[in-house]
């Protein structure tokens, strides 16, 4: 009833109403609904607003170092922790584990993205780290770097037009 009477249509809603007698205030806190999509100033179309924003904490460390952070610090313990199922083989060409399912730590962050709904920020950052990669072997071996070789170009192409 308070939205009708506010004007306010779908996908906005009234998710409270309050009103403090003592200093005469009216508080209404106006939300959207789960799912929403709306659009963009200077952007085409309409686009998805993240109701919640993921929270991902990466312990940057090799993996056996990584499990005793994680046992010594007991303020983690309330976190959930993910199990990373990937039928990929890091990529990683700087240090390599003796597993193929040990992943870089840039590398978690990309799965992490792309469970978290995000396959543009993970692609981005699976093509970044092919980039540095390929950066540092050429500086490592004193070759130089051909900016519009197919990994700049990928690069290039998953970049958000602006």
């Amino acid at each position: 009833m308070t939205a009708k009477l506010l004007g306010i249509a779908p996908p906005w809603t009234v998710a409270s109403v309050d009103f403090d007698e003592t200093v005469k205030t009216l508080t209404v806190l106006i939300d959207f609904q789960p799912g929403s999509r709306f659009e963009v100033s200077g952007h085409e179309g309409v686009h998805p607003v993240h109701d919640r924003r993921p929270l991902f904490v990466l312990l940057d460390a090799t993996w056996p170092e990584a499990r005793k952070m994680f046992r010594k610090s007991p303020y983690l313990n309330h976190l959930p922790v993910l199990s990373l199922a990937s039928e990929q083989i890091s990529r990683y060409q700087l240090r390599r584990s003796r597993r193929d399912d040990h992943f870089c730590t840039s590398e978690v962050a990309a799965l992490c993205m792309d469970l978290a709904g995000e396959p543009q920020a993970a692609q981005t950052l699976e093509a970044y780290l092919d980039v540095f990669t390929h950066h540092y072997l050429q500086a490592k071996n004193q070759l130089p770097v051909d900016l519009e070789d197919a990994l700049h170009q990928r690069l290039r192409s998953l970049a958000i037009p602006r």
